[in-house]
């Protein structure tokens, strides 16, 4: 399969390497949040030499349908949440930077279906987590 590049040159979510850039340029807004980056680097304890790799795998599992990733997602934020309570604000964050790191460098129908699992994903641990305000 050809990669997708879009009409505007971006390039789409099509291959582990657009997935890395994405997950680079994602993260990189995540930890310049005073909010969230002490979320993923202190509470969680995050390596994030150690993250990338594996929220590359995770995004080529729901995008390109690679099976690298085996993790469980939402146990791993329920003990996190477990640790400091997720709210509405965090989970509204984190979505934003995920849809604007999107749409500022890629474009495509890979980029359009990750930005709406995205949307899931954040909607279903809000669910699960029975967050609040």
């Amino acid at each position: 399969m050809l990669p997708h590049i879009s009409i505007n040159n971006k390039p789409d979510l099509d291959s582990p390497e657009h997935i890395a850039m994405f997950v680079e340029a994602f993260y990189a807004c995540l930890l310049r949040d005073q909010r969230l980056a002490p979320i993923f680097t202190e509470v969680a304890g995050i390596d994030i030499a150690e993250h990338f790799p594996r929220i590359q795998a995770y995004w080529e599992k729901l995008l390109l349908g690679e099976n690298n990733y085996q993790r469980h997602t939402m146990n791993i934020h329920r003990q996190l949440d477990a640790k400091q309570r997720l709210s509405d604000s965090d989970f509204d964050q984190w979505l934003g930077y995920f849809i604007q790191s999107a749409d500022s460098g890629f474009a495509g129908p890979k980029t359009e279906h990750a930005k709406r699992i995205a949307t899931t994903i954040a909607k279903n641990m809000r669910r699960a987590l029975s967050v609040n305000n």
